[in-house]
C-alpha cells in the first residue's frame, strides 16, 4: 500500500512540476520585441534580450502571449523563445552577484546586476542560483532577488 501511495503521490508532484516548467519561456535570440497583438502589425512595446524570463499564457498563430516580471502582458513570436531551460530575470533595484553560493563569497565582476537583467540558470544551491548572462559571464545571486521562469 505504502509504495501505491508512494507511486501516486511522485506522478502527481512530477505533473505538477512539468506543468508549471511548461509555462516558462525564456528568450534565446540576441533580442526580441515584445508586442501589443500575436503579429508583427502590432506595436512593439518593449525590446528585450536573451535570457529574458517570460510566463506563457497563450499561444495563436505561432506568436506566444505571455507574461512579463511586471505582470504586463505581450506577444512574442514563437521562434524567438524556447523552454529547454530556465530563465531568471532581476526583480530588484539592485542584486549583489557572488562568486559562489553566499554572503561569504566576493561579489563578481558582474555584480551589482540591476533590475531587468536576465539570466540563463545554471543551476541551484539552497537559496542561492547560479547564473549566467547573454556574455557566457557566471556567478550566484540570491533566489528571493529573482523572478524565475
Amino acid at each position: 500500500m505504502k509504495k501505491i501511495l508512494l507511486s501516486g503521490l511522485l506522478a502527481v508532484m512530477l505533473a505538477i512540476s512539468f506543468g508549471t516548467q511548461a509555462l516558462a519561456l525564456c528568450v534565446s535570440a540576441p533580442e526580441a520585441n515584445l508586442r501589443g497583438g500575436p503579429g508583427t502589425k502590432y506595436e512593439k512595446r518593449w525590446l528585450v534580450f536573451k535570457y529574458t524570463a517570460l510566463k506563457k499564457i497563450a499561444k495563436r498563430k505561432g506568436w506566444y502571449k505571455v507574461r512579463d516580471v511586471d505582470g504586463d502582458v505581450h506577444w512574442i513570436f514563437g521562434r524567438l523563445v524556447t523552454d529547454r531551460y530556465r530563465c531568471a530575470v532581476v526583480k530588484v533595484e539592485k542584486a549583489n552577484v557572488r562568486i559562489g553560493p553566499g554572503t561569504r563569497f566576493k561579489k563578481s565582476a558582474m555584480s551589482p546586476a540591476i533590475k531587468y537583467d536576465s539570466f540563463k540558470v545554471i543551476r541551484r544551491k539552497g537559496e542561492w542560483v547560479k547564473v549566467m548572462d547573454e556574455f557566457g559571464d557566471k556567478g550566484w545571486i540570491h533566489r528571493k532577488l529573482l523572478w524565475i521562469q
